[in-house]
């Protein structure tokens, strides 16, 4: 079989451009480490720096990201992707795609990023729950979500549908229900994020004064473990669970509560292995032999070998 390509996303940041609200939980220059909105130049700077690295076979997107791309003015979107686009007209990248918020998509917003060859839109739903998207300040709802994905498929985009878990007033099920109502608006792809409390967010004063308690990280684990079997079930890629470990989350000086961990999407495949191998050594007697793709083989094994700790009477054998 032939090998697939390799994916990268060179990614600009532009924290909280255009965000006409303050979610409690945001705080979007901590999250991205990044404390000022690049300019064209400085984006255009980003990208080749990226490009200089990557593989020559890559699959290669840029990617705007970090606040609500198109809630800029229209001439605002046009300087980013003018320096954007003339990487894909040339075959250096193959696409561009951007982050946003539901209600941030017009049929004009539309026609200008299909002009400027952009791929995959993704929005910050973070939610499908109306209570929920109300407690934490989104400044939408879930009928714009639906609207908005339905403008973007319709539009022949790649629609990406991001969500978070342990928002206040969040419980496994509403996830659950978020994930399905994800799949059936049609998005191709997702990203799963632990709530966080950090410094500087109403979450933060909530936190402090015991009105709020995000989830602890054996409990998000699970949460995202049973998500990531619903998502790949239904041909939805997860191209991301967990927040990016920014500088100031991996010092602590921004980070005060809630499950970060800066190798979280390996806990989570390390739990999906757990439960595999439990069922086969439930299924024999004696020693199990577990054959796993090479891709797979640290997930099985486990963070820190903690499935290779937890069955000893296995060995784990490489397909291929």
């Amino acid at each position: 079989m032939k090998k697939a390509n390799p994916h990268r996303v060179i990614p600009v940041f532009i924290p909280q451009r255009a965000c006409p609200f303050r979610c409690s939980y945001c705080n979007q220059f901590a999250i991205a480490g990044q404390p000022k909105v690049p300019t064209p130049d400085e984006a255009k700077a980003v990208i080749e720096s990226h490009l200089a690295t990557m593989p020559k076979d890559a699959e290669v997107r840029i990617a705007f990201f970090g606040g609500s791309f198109t809630g800029m003015r229209l001439s605002e979107q046009e300087a980013f992707l003018q320096v954007a686009e003339p990487y894909v007209r040339s075959g250096l990248v193959n696409g561009i795609q951007l982050s946003t918020r539901p209600d941030y998509i017009t049929p004009e917003v539309l026609e200008l990023l299909k002009a400027y060859r952009v791929v995959l839109i993704e929005l910050g739903a973070q939610s499908l729950d109306d209570e929920i998207l109300s407690r934490v300040g989104r400044g939408h709802t879930v009928a714009q979500v639906r609207e908005a994905s339905r403008m973007i498929t319709e539009a022949g985009f790649s629609l990406g549908l991001q969500m978070m878990i342990g928002l206040p007033g969040d419980t496994k099920e509403k996830a659950m229900r978020t994930a399905e109502t994800i799949v059936e608006l049609g998005a191709s792809c997702t990203r799963i994020y632990p709530t966080l409390v950090v410094k500087d967010t109403l979450l933060a004063e909530q936190y402090r004064q015991g009105q709020y308690q995000p989830l602890d990280l054996e409990t998000a684990v699970e949460w995202c473990k049973d998500l990531y079997r619903y998502f790949v079930g239904h041909g939805v890629t997860i191209l991301r669970m967990g927040l990016h470990p920014s500088e100031g989350l991996l010092k602590g000086t921004d980070y005060l509560a809630g499950p970060f961990h800066v190798s979280f999407k390996e806990l989570v495949l390390t739990a999906l292995w757990r439960d595999c191998i439990a069922e086969a050594v439930a299924a024999h007697d004696g020693p199990v032999v577990v054959k796993v793709p090479a891709q797979e083989i640290n997930y099985a094994v486990g963070y820190a070998s903690a499935n290779k700790k937890a069955f000893p009477q296995v060995r784990f054998e490489v397909e291929g």
